[in-house]
């Protein structure tokens, strides 16, 4: 049976001259359009196709990889508006995606770029996108460990920090001091387990846990230093945005790793920058 919305490895069941009928079970058959299967194709052969509704809502099949598929989320941009239909959304497909006028609450504009959740939709049986995002995270209790690598969307501004959708099912925070430099709502990262609340809220990272990261953060910056002949202009009161685009770390994560350098006496730390101490390897 093919799935809406999802990629869907089917047989071919005959061809015409529209291209080739597969076989979608209740569906019936599917029509992939002759251009998506250049090199031809024969009955029984199997061919894998993301399947959904054409301008005509009928069931359609094609090669081409969506930007974002059912039970997902993501950020697309916005084609155009009817105010009373909705918004449509470039998702990489010759049909843009919908977004329903009753599934988002307003203040969008041709141009956006917004974070959605692709549905299926049970009253039309077709896929469409939501702005109401919370309905579509997992309720319940996560089960993540401290430190663990996860994948990050991020949904929204807060004065604290951002919120972020955590491997496309629960939300936690990402505070303004972890984040180092600015982040654009939509943007996807790979970022960290920090702490799991007894509440069950998350607090997240872009380093691994302080206790799990001050030596392999440490080494870091040593090589980063010998390779720069022995001196780093990054300290104290460098902007956040600068040891992140040089380093690749949180300037958190950065004080507490020279800090752990320091007390080693592997380096001297000064209004200049870092500089290594002739005995760790100079």
């Amino acid at each position: 049976m093919a799935n809406l919305g999802k990629r869907n490895l089917l047989p071919i069941v005959r061809q015409a001259p529209p291209g080739f009928f597969l076989d979608g079970g209740s569906h019936g058959e599917i029509l992939l359009p002759g251009r998506y299967l250049a090199g031809g194709g024969q009955p029984g052969e199997m061919v894998d196709v993301f399947v959904y509704r054409d301008s005509e809502d009928r069931v359609i099949a094609t090669t081409e990889q969506p930007l974002v598929m059912i039970d997902q989320f993501a950020s697309l941009r916005v084609i155009s508006q009817i105010p009373s239909i909705g918004a449509f959304l470039d998702w990489g497909l010759e049909k843009d995606l919908l977004l329903p006028r009753r599934e988002y609450a307003g203040g969008i504009h041709t141009g956006d770029l917004i974070l959605i959740y692709v549905m299926l939709d049970e009253r039309s049986d077709r896929i469409v996108a939501t702005a109401r995002l919370n309905r579509h995270l997992n309720l319940t209790p996560p089960a993540y460990s401290e430190g663990q690598a996860v994948k990050l969307i991020i949904e929204s501004e807060t004065p604290l920090g951002f919120r972020a959708i955590i491997n496309g099912a629960h939300v936690g925070l990402l505070y303004h001091a972890e984040s180092g430099s600015h982040l654009t709502i939509g943007q996807t990262i790979e970022g960290f387990i920090r702490t799991i609340r007894p509440d069950g809220k998350i607090d997240l990272g872009l380093d691994p846990t302080t206790h799990r990261r001050i030596t392999p953060l440490s080494e870091k910056i040593l090589v980063t230093l010998k390779k720069a002949g022995g001196h780093l202009p990054y300290h104290d009161g460098s902007p956040p945005e600068e040891i992140r685009e040089g380093l690749g770390m949180s300037k958190k994560a950065f004080k507490q790793a020279i800090g752990a350098l320091y007390r080693e006496h592997h380096i001297l730390i000064t209004t200049a920058g870092i500089r290594l101490i002739s005995h760790s390897g100079q």
